[in-house]
């Protein structure tokens, strides 16, 4: 198990580090804020059942700093021929997530004493969460920037430190009461906070409106490195993934610097 607050720390070293040697090419900065509507996938519910997916759908709001290297601010001009100052961008953020979730699916759905403890419990989970991604734009960012094209698309891939923090309720009465609690998570309810670290990958375009301000569209899928997030833990051979989200969402990015 990999140390999160060790992990942490050196992350944020690396970014402040990378922030003053790369100082010396001449830094833009770039401010936007995202949000949108985010799958939590996890052990409420079945992992492939679609209303299930549709329905234990929560939001998040993040906001997010970037790190260009494609000019200098004081001119708008480019301060380098280097492949990596055209195309990538460094992202630093801070996002808060947000979701209720029900158990949906055949055996919820069944007229039987699991079913109705299914169909009882309910919960939620909040995660807020910090870090840095890299991101690569395919077309070049001063020529997207100079509207030579006004659709600019990227990938990226990031690493985050993650605070959630579960909680979870049952119609039927307390959830360590008998015949409260589906007998599939006995010894596999953990309400408490906790933190851990996750990867994540995104795929998006940004929309030029005009010579300081983007509109950006973007699709993210985030692992974690726990299968906590919810507060459910389920102990057998059918628990297969830790928890992650897909998370859709369009920002407003202004041009801090031109």
């Amino acid at each position: 198990m990999i140390n999160t607050r060790a992990f942490f720390i050196t992350s944020l070293v690396l970014s402040l580090w990378s922030g003053t040697s790369f100082g010396q090419l001449s830094i833009s900065n770039e401010l936007g804020i995202i949000t949108g509507p985010a799958g939590f996938f996890t052990d409420y519910g079945e992992r492939y059942n679609l209303r299930n997916n549709l329905e234990n759908e929560g939001y998040g709001v993040g906001l997010v700093h970037y790190m260009n290297f494609a000019f200098k601010p004081e001119c708008s001009c480019r301060p380098t021929k280097l492949w990596f100052t055209r195309h990538f961008r460094i992202r630093n953020e801070i996002d808060y997530l947000r979701s209720n979730l029900e158990h949906y699916g055949p055996v919820a759905s069944k007229n039987s004493e699991g079913g109705r403890q299914l169909r009882a419990m309910h919960g939620e989970t909040q995660l807020i969460e910090a870090g840095v991604s890299l991101e690569y734009h395919f077309l070049g960012i001063k020529e997207a920037r100079d509207f030579a094209a006004l659709f600019a698309p990227y990938i990226s891939l990031g690493v985050h430190y993650v605070y959630y923090d579960p909680n979870a309720y049952s119609d039927l009465g307390p959830l360590d009461s008998p015949k409260v609690l589906f007998p599939t998570f006995d010894d596999g309810l953990f309400l408490e906070e906790g933190s851990t670290f996750a990867i994540l990958g995104s795929a998006g375009v940004r929309y030029r409106l005009g010579r300081f301000n983007d509109l950006q569209l973007e699709a993210r899928a985030t692992y974690y490195d726990t299968d906590k997030l919810e507060g459910l833990d389920v102990q057998g051979p059918q628990n297969k993934f830790n928890d992650f989200v897909l998370w859709l969402n369009i920002g407003y990015i202004y041009y801090l610097d031109f």
